[in-house]
Protein backbone atom coordinates (compact mmCIF):
# COMPACT_ATOMS: atom_id res chain seq x y z
CA UNK A 1 0.00 0.00 0.00
CA UNK A 2 1.13 3.62 -0.98
CA UNK A 3 -0.51 4.97 1.19
CA UNK A 4 -1.84 4.89 4.14
CA UNK A 5 -4.47 7.07 7.07
CA UNK A 6 -3.21 7.46 10.67
CA UNK A 7 -4.62 9.46 13.57
CA UNK A 8 -3.43 12.54 14.24
CA UNK A 9 -2.99 14.12 16.93
CA UNK A 10 -5.28 16.72 17.60
CA UNK A 11 -2.82 19.54 16.84
CA UNK A 12 -3.56 22.22 14.38
CA UNK A 13 -0.35 22.95 12.12
CA UNK A 14 0.25 26.00 14.81
CA UNK A 15 1.19 23.30 16.99
CA UNK A 16 -1.51 24.49 19.03
CA UNK A 17 -3.63 21.31 21.12
CA UNK A 18 -7.43 21.38 20.07
CA UNK A 19 -8.34 18.66 23.35
CA UNK A 20 -11.11 16.03 22.16
CA UNK A 21 -11.03 16.12 18.02
CA UNK A 22 -7.90 14.12 17.24
CA UNK A 23 -10.21 11.18 16.36
CA UNK A 24 -11.95 13.57 13.91
CA UNK A 25 -8.28 14.41 12.49
CA UNK A 26 -7.06 11.75 9.82
CA UNK A 27 -3.39 12.08 8.29
CA UNK A 28 -2.84 10.53 4.86
CA UNK A 29 0.45 9.48 4.66
CA UNK A 30 2.10 8.68 0.84
CA UNK A 31 4.75 6.15 -0.10
CA UNK A 32 4.04 3.89 3.09
CA UNK A 33 5.40 0.05 2.46
CA UNK A 34 2.15 -2.61 2.36
CA UNK A 35 2.08 -4.52 5.65
CA UNK A 36 3.96 -2.19 7.78
CA UNK A 37 1.72 -0.01 10.38
CA UNK A 38 1.92 3.76 9.87
CA UNK A 39 2.29 3.89 14.15
CA UNK A 40 4.84 0.73 14.41
CA UNK A 41 8.22 2.10 15.27
CA UNK A 42 10.66 2.05 11.91
CA UNK A 43 13.57 0.60 14.07
CA UNK A 44 11.59 -2.41 15.09
CA UNK A 45 11.15 -3.45 11.36
CA UNK A 46 12.93 -5.10 9.21
CA UNK A 47 15.22 -2.40 6.95
CA UNK A 48 16.60 -3.86 4.38
CA UNK A 49 19.56 -0.50 3.16
CA UNK A 50 20.96 -1.43 -0.61
CA UNK A 51 23.58 0.42 -2.01
CA UNK A 52 25.34 -0.08 -5.80
CA UNK A 53 28.09 0.70 -7.58
CA UNK A 54 28.09 1.02 -10.90
CA UNK A 55 29.36 1.72 -14.44
CA UNK A 56 28.68 5.16 -14.12
CA UNK A 57 25.84 7.89 -13.07
CA UNK A 58 22.88 7.08 -15.83
CA UNK A 59 20.86 4.63 -15.14
CA UNK A 60 19.26 4.39 -18.27
CA UNK A 61 22.59 3.63 -19.71
CA UNK A 62 25.23 2.62 -16.99
CA UNK A 63 25.14 -0.99 -15.64
CA UNK A 64 25.26 -1.87 -11.82
CA UNK A 65 28.55 -3.88 -10.97
CA UNK A 66 28.11 -4.54 -7.41
CA UNK A 67 25.35 -4.93 -5.24
CA UNK A 68 24.93 -4.98 -0.87
CA UNK A 69 22.34 -4.80 1.30
CA UNK A 70 22.60 -5.20 4.68
CA UNK A 71 19.43 -6.23 6.81
CA UNK A 72 18.63 -4.35 10.12
CA UNK A 73 15.99 -4.89 13.00
CA UNK A 74 16.18 -3.27 16.59
CA UNK A 75 19.71 -1.93 15.78
CA UNK A 76 21.25 -4.48 14.84
CA UNK A 77 22.42 -5.80 11.53
CA UNK A 78 20.76 -9.40 11.12
CA UNK A 79 21.84 -10.00 7.35
CA UNK A 80 24.28 -9.04 4.94
CA UNK A 81 24.03 -10.20 0.99
CA UNK A 82 26.77 -9.03 -1.37
CA UNK A 83 27.05 -9.86 -5.17
CA UNK A 84 29.60 -9.11 -7.91
CA UNK A 85 27.62 -8.98 -11.61
CA UNK A 86 28.78 -8.46 -15.37
CA UNK A 87 27.85 -5.40 -16.34
CA UNK A 88 27.90 -6.10 -20.41
CA UNK A 89 29.60 -3.34 -21.09
CA UNK A 90 33.59 -1.99 -19.96
CA UNK A 91 33.76 -0.58 -17.09
CA UNK A 92 35.72 3.10 -17.65
CA UNK A 93 38.83 3.72 -16.07
CA UNK A 94 37.71 6.63 -14.23
CA UNK A 95 35.26 4.84 -12.20
CA UNK A 96 36.79 1.77 -11.51
CA UNK A 97 39.70 4.34 -9.92
CA UNK A 98 36.80 4.86 -7.44
CA UNK A 99 35.27 1.69 -6.39
CA UNK A 100 37.89 -0.97 -7.41
CA UNK A 101 36.14 -3.05 -9.35
CA UNK A 102 37.54 -4.06 -12.94
CA UNK A 103 36.60 -5.81 -15.78
CA UNK A 104 38.68 -8.77 -15.02
CA UNK A 105 36.66 -9.30 -11.39
CA UNK A 106 33.62 -9.35 -13.31
CA UNK A 107 34.34 -11.33 -16.16
CA UNK A 108 33.06 -14.99 -14.84
CA UNK A 109 30.82 -13.47 -12.82
CA UNK A 110 26.50 -13.55 -13.35
CA UNK A 111 24.32 -11.14 -15.29
CA UNK A 112 22.03 -9.17 -13.56
CA UNK A 113 19.18 -11.05 -14.78
CA UNK A 114 20.76 -14.18 -13.62
CA UNK A 115 20.57 -13.01 -10.05
CA UNK A 116 17.70 -10.43 -9.82
CA UNK A 117 15.04 -13.18 -8.12
CA UNK A 118 17.58 -13.47 -5.25
CA UNK A 119 17.96 -9.63 -4.74
CA UNK A 120 14.15 -9.34 -5.13
CA UNK A 121 14.15 -12.15 -2.20
CA UNK A 122 16.42 -10.69 0.07
CA UNK A 123 14.68 -6.95 -0.21
CA UNK A 124 11.26 -8.68 -0.15
CA UNK A 125 9.27 -7.97 3.38
CA UNK A 126 11.75 -4.97 4.59
CA UNK A 127 11.67 -1.32 4.58
CA UNK A 128 13.74 -0.15 1.54
CA UNK A 129 16.81 2.59 2.49
CA UNK A 130 19.62 3.58 0.77
CA UNK A 131 22.14 6.66 1.10
CA UNK A 132 21.13 9.48 -1.49
CA UNK A 133 18.44 6.51 -2.37
CA UNK A 134 17.48 8.54 -5.34
CA UNK A 135 20.29 6.68 -7.15
CA UNK A 136 20.65 3.41 -5.79
CA UNK A 137 16.58 3.53 -6.38
CA UNK A 138 17.07 4.67 -10.38
CA UNK A 139 19.57 1.99 -11.05
CA UNK A 140 17.70 -0.87 -9.02
CA UNK A 141 14.58 -0.20 -10.88
CA UNK A 142 16.24 0.30 -14.52
CA UNK A 143 18.06 -3.17 -13.83
CA UNK A 144 15.19 -4.74 -12.77
CA UNK A 145 12.72 -3.48 -16.11
CA UNK A 146 15.37 -4.89 -17.99
CA UNK A 147 15.61 -8.42 -16.29
CA UNK A 148 11.85 -8.48 -16.69
CA UNK A 149 11.97 -10.02 -13.18
CA UNK A 150 8.88 -10.55 -11.11
CA UNK A 151 8.92 -7.81 -8.69
CA UNK A 152 5.42 -8.11 -6.77
CA UNK A 153 5.37 -7.39 -2.96
CA UNK A 154 9.03 -6.03 -3.01
CA UNK A 155 8.75 -2.80 -1.52
CA UNK A 156 11.97 -1.40 -2.67
CA UNK A 157 10.80 -2.38 -6.33
CA UNK A 158 7.45 -0.54 -5.59
CA UNK A 159 7.14 2.69 -8.05
CA UNK A 160 4.90 4.71 -5.07
CA UNK A 161 6.93 3.29 -1.96
CA UNK A 162 9.62 6.26 -0.23
CA UNK A 163 12.99 4.59 0.24
CA UNK A 164 14.16 5.54 3.71
CA UNK A 165 17.70 7.46 3.14
CA UNK A 166 19.46 8.54 5.61
CA UNK A 167 21.42 11.35 3.78
CA UNK A 168 18.07 13.86 4.10
CA UNK A 169 18.27 13.37 8.20
CA UNK A 170 22.00 13.44 7.99
CA UNK A 171 21.51 17.11 6.02
CA UNK A 172 19.22 18.48 8.59
CA UNK A 173 20.93 17.22 11.71
CA UNK A 174 24.09 17.65 10.80
CA UNK A 175 23.28 20.99 8.87
CA UNK A 176 26.75 22.89 10.29
CA UNK A 177 28.38 20.42 8.43
CA UNK A 178 30.75 20.93 5.68
CA UNK A 179 29.78 17.12 3.55
CA UNK A 180 27.29 14.91 4.00
CA UNK A 181 29.51 12.21 1.86
CA UNK A 182 28.87 8.52 3.99
CA UNK A 183 32.53 8.30 5.06
CA UNK A 184 32.53 11.89 6.92
CA UNK A 185 28.87 11.59 8.11
CA UNK A 186 29.65 8.20 9.47
CA UNK A 187 33.19 9.51 11.06
CA UNK A 188 31.37 11.79 12.85
CA UNK A 189 28.88 9.29 14.42
CA UNK A 190 32.20 6.76 14.87
CA UNK A 191 30.82 4.40 12.35
CA UNK A 192 34.01 2.74 10.85
CA UNK A 193 34.22 2.48 7.14
CA UNK A 194 36.77 0.97 5.68
CA UNK A 195 36.45 -0.02 1.83
CA UNK A 196 34.39 2.78 1.08
CA UNK A 197 32.49 2.33 -2.06
CA UNK A 198 32.32 -0.94 -2.35
CA UNK A 199 28.51 -1.87 -1.74
CA UNK A 200 28.81 -4.35 1.21
CA UNK A 201 30.64 -2.00 3.22
CA UNK A 202 29.00 1.26 1.97
CA UNK A 203 25.35 -0.34 3.05
CA UNK A 204 26.23 -1.54 6.46
CA UNK A 205 27.88 1.64 7.12
CA UNK A 206 25.17 3.45 6.28
CA UNK A 207 22.85 1.70 8.26
CA UNK A 208 24.69 2.03 11.27
CA UNK A 209 24.48 5.70 10.59
CA UNK A 210 20.84 5.16 10.42
CA UNK A 211 20.72 3.93 13.31
CA UNK A 212 22.00 6.63 15.19
CA UNK A 213 20.97 9.50 13.54
CA UNK A 214 17.65 7.45 14.57
CA UNK A 215 18.22 9.03 17.98
CA UNK A 216 18.22 12.00 17.39
CA UNK A 217 14.84 13.77 18.70
CA UNK A 218 14.12 15.53 15.30
CA UNK A 219 13.54 12.09 13.55
CA UNK A 220 10.44 10.04 14.12
CA UNK A 221 10.29 6.97 15.88
CA UNK A 222 6.56 6.08 13.65
CA UNK A 223 7.37 4.71 10.43
CA UNK A 224 4.85 6.61 9.16
CA UNK A 225 5.83 9.89 10.65
CA UNK A 226 9.14 9.22 9.14
CA UNK A 227 8.36 9.03 5.85
CA UNK A 228 6.01 11.89 6.24
CA UNK A 229 8.56 14.06 7.85
CA UNK A 230 11.47 12.60 5.37
CA UNK A 231 9.31 13.91 2.17
CA UNK A 232 9.36 17.35 3.39
CA UNK A 233 12.69 17.57 4.49
CA UNK A 234 13.56 16.22 1.00
CA UNK A 235 11.58 18.53 -1.12
CA UNK A 236 12.79 21.41 1.07
CA UNK A 237 16.40 20.42 0.95
CA UNK A 238 15.92 20.19 -2.97
CA UNK A 239 14.26 23.51 -2.94
CA UNK A 240 16.97 25.09 -1.62
CA UNK A 241 19.48 22.85 -3.77
CA UNK A 242 17.68 25.05 -6.79
CA UNK A 243 17.94 28.14 -5.05
CA UNK A 244 21.45 27.98 -4.86
CA UNK A 245 22.07 26.68 -8.52
CA UNK A 246 20.14 29.68 -9.56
Amino acid sequence: MSRAVADACGCFPTGRHYPGIAHLLKVTIRGLAEGFAPDAPWQELDVALLDVETTGRDASVDRVVEVGIAVGRRGEIVARYNWLINPGIPMPAEVSAIHHITDEMVADKPRFEAVASEIAQALRGCIPAAYNALFDRAFMMSEFARAKADTTGVPALTRDVEWVDPLVWARDIQEGEKSRALGDVAARLGVTLENAHRAQDDAEAALRVLYLLGRDPRLPRAYGAMVQEQRRLGQQQADARRHWRS
